[in-house]
């Protein structure tokens, strides 16, 4: 077809347009707001991917993660929330396999990690109360502060057992001896006996008063070994918030803020923040969300944690600025605490502030503080118990991740205590054989003469033995001694791993770098297998696919319904051309003539309202990426990858958004093209009659 008679058609075909406004406007109509629909969703679901590519990979996954692939099960990052975890096979040498993943070019940095989870039992108030009390009974201090701080906490737990009485309380009600023990324990003759004999008095209180106090909790901490240093370094986004990181060569334990302002802040206290959060950050009000009601319901009725927290002159101090800030006379601080935590819209903002600046400062706001000592137990890999006592040195985030709970579950320790804790044979644990070996003068046994030299010796060599241990200086427990103990830096190198993640250098390559990382290992011996960072986030990589796979078939709806309207309003118009059609046939227009007259028509009106609809879409985009989408809960914080989701356009979602209007209006005008190819001079002649 020549030029020429393609200007003719052209021609022919805008003037059929502009002829035919009020359907040229509805499919342009819809053409309009598919393509709108496209820019914006695709904007919007790259936006996310990206946004979750960078929690995960940022956070503790790397581009890349690596383990033995003789393991029985696949290995998760950030899943396997259960105690015992998947069952992931050890890689020996570290040093080996930092060598190999080195080798790949594009490998940029390696970093040590193992996985693991433990459960801690964290005191309640009085069998911390009762510790600080035997310390000083101990060495002899004056303890008479904190002997009234412990009989105020008894004072308090027999109030609240009389008021179970009172109401019936089933979940607090005591038993008949339990409420004997607290009684006589509140009595003047019991704590006159104390000064007599502290030791006995304190076995009483903490074996049957204590265990009366319900605040105690069992806490599961999920955490990563790993070198603090290199993992600092690498995952660029961590931020310390409170404290200290981990110096280089101490043990050492880090924890989330997440977990830290969760699992160990006051509950009050941790009340009061998701209150404000809540109203500042979300819009919501106390008036008008049950939620936040329970919350200040739940402070009113739950200050028992705070009284059991203030000795005498606290009580006096509280009694003094309670009555001062709600213009009381009532003397009960209990009463005092639950008319000040009852508040409103009206209220909050002050009774928030006034609890951080003038009564906080007086509370341990959180059970475990910085530079506290932290025992850990748990199953090693031969399910034997043990146990590590680490330093809490501090508390850190992941920048933009600070509120969400799938980031911020995973807390930090030294790979060495991690190895130990795991089971593995630590320089520290070898050594300790060592020397207990040379102290029993113990000595290996072959398998063939185990039972000539187990039970071939004469008993008077085997008693010569047991007094020779038995007279040796008993050591101090060394599990007291490893708190502030200092590693060799090479440690962390030299033992063994579970996984390690990897960085890379250029991300697009990452499909043929995870074949690389696997033939190096097969070339050094080394059994390595490869996951990207999706595959190893478990179920949070699955729903970066999904929403990929929901993308995907958004964009096909759109496309078959837009197919199906556009090919129906075309075939609508083409029969009502019949006339117009046929006297073209008449005057010599041949059949592909009419075709590309009816082709061109819906190219023209998919291009012009497809434009329309992706520059739209472009500014849509533009506008919400400056407003951002605030993450309506932590699920989205971590989606969003921050408390906001600000979009961003590129070229490629508007290119799909034409490419696809182009191939929905070339489509949809075939049929009626064929249609009209049909349709002949005499058809033509029989409707004018």
């Amino acid at each position: 077809m020549k030029f020429a008679t393609l200007g003719v058609i052209a021609q022919i075909a805008f003037r059929n347009l502009f002829a035919s406004r009020l359907k040229t406007l509805i499919v342009g109509g819809i053409i309009f707001f598919g393509a709108l629909l496209v820019v914006v969703g695709t904007s919007l679901v790259d936006s996310i991917d990206a946004a979750m590519s960078r929690s995960i990979i940022g956070s503790v996954a790397g581009h890349i993660q690596v383990y033995s692939s003789k393991s029985k099960d696949v290995l998760e990052v950030m899943g396997g929330f259960a105690l015992d975890g998947p069952d992931i096979a050890e890689l020996d040498d570290f040093a080996k396999v930092r060598q190999t993943l080195l080798s790949v070019p594009n490998v940029a940095s390696v970093v040590p990690m193992g996985i693991g989870g433990a459960v801690i039992t964290s005191g309640n108030t009085i069998d911390i109360a009762l510790e600080k009390l035997r310390d000083q009974v101990r060495g002899k201090a004056n303890h008479d502060a904190q002997k009234g701080h412990v009989r105020q906490m008894v004072s308090v737990l027999g109030r609240d057992m009389d008021t179970a009485k009172v109401v019936r309380d089933e979940a607090t009600l005591a038993t008949t001896e339990d409420a004997e023990a607290v009684a006589r324990a509140g009595t003047d003759a019991f704590w006159a006996e104390f000064d007599k004999d502290p030791l006995a008095g304190l076995e009483f209180l903490e074996n049957r008063v204590a265990p009366q106090a319900t605040d105690a909790d069992m806490l599961f901490l999920r955490y990563v070994g790993t070198d603090p240093g290199v993992f600092s370094k690498t995952f660029d986004r961590q931020r310390i918030i409170d404290g200290t990181t981990i110096p280089e060569g101490k043990r050492g334990f880090l924890f989330s803020k997440y977990v830290y302002e969760e699992q160990l802040k006051l509950k009050t206290a941790r009340r009061l923040d998701r209150i404000d959060d809540a109203i500042r950050n979300r819009g919501k009000t106390i008036a008008g969300d049950d939620e936040l009601q329970r919350f200040v319901k739940e402070n009113s009725n739950q200050v028992r944690e705070i009284l059991l927290q203030l000795d005498t002159p606290g009580t006096e101090l509280f009694r003094r600025k309670l009555q001062e800030e709600l213009g009381s006379t009532e003397a009960d601080v209990g009463k005092l605490l639950a008319a000040f935590f009852k508040t409103d819209d009206r209220t909050f903002a002050r009774r928030h502030r006034f609890f951080y600046d003038e009564l906080a400062p007086n509370l341990d706001l959180y059970r475990i503080r910085v530079g506290d000592t932290l025992t850990i137990k748990a199953f090693t890999k031969s399910g034997y118990v043990q146990s590590v006592k680490l330093r809490v040195y501090g508390t850190f985030a992941f920048q933009g991740l600070e509120r969400s709970q799938l980031a911020g579950a995973l807390n930090l320790m030294d790979i060495v205590s991690f190895r130990e804790l795991y089971g593995f044979m630590t320089a520290e644990r070898e050594q300790e054989m060592l020397a207990l070996k040379a102290a029993v003068q113990a000595r290996d046994v072959s398998r063939d003469r185990a039972e000539e030299d187990l039970f071939g010796k004469k008993e008077e060599d085997i008693r010569t033995v047991e007094v020779a241990v038995a007279s040796e200086p008993m050591a101090r427990p060394r599990r007291e001694q490893t708190v502030d103990r200092a590693y060799d830096p090479q440690e962390l190198v030299r033992g063994p791993i579970l996984n390690a993640a990897v960085i890379v250098k250029d991300p697009r390559g990452l499909a043929q770098t995870m074949s690389d990382i696997e033939a190096a290992g097969v070339r050094a011996g080394l059994p390595l297998k490869a996951l990207s960072w999706q595959q190893s986030s478990g179920l949070i990589g699955q729903f970066v696919t999904m929403m990929r796979a929901v993308l995907t078939i958004a964009v096909l709806i759109i496309f078959v319904v837009a197919l199906v309207i556009i090919n129906n309003a075309l075939v609508m118009a083409t029969l009502e051309r019949v006339q117009e059609i046929g006297t073209l046939r008449a005057v010599g227009a041949q059949r592909r003539f009419i075709l590309a007259m009816l082709i061109i028509e819906a190219l023209v009106v998919g291009i012009i309202f497809g434009a329309l609809g992706a520059g739209v879409g472009a500014v849509v985009v533009a506008t919400i990426g400056k407003i951002g989408i605030p993450a309506s809960n932590d699920i989205f914080f971590f989606f969003f990858s921050g408390p906001r989701l600000y979009p961003t356009l590129s070229t490629v979602n508007v290119l799909v958004a034409l490419a696809i209007v182009f191939v929905v209006s070339g489509v949809s005008s075939f049929y009626p093209g064929y249609l009209a190819m049909r349709v002949t001079p005499r058809q033509a002649m029989q409707t004018e009659d």
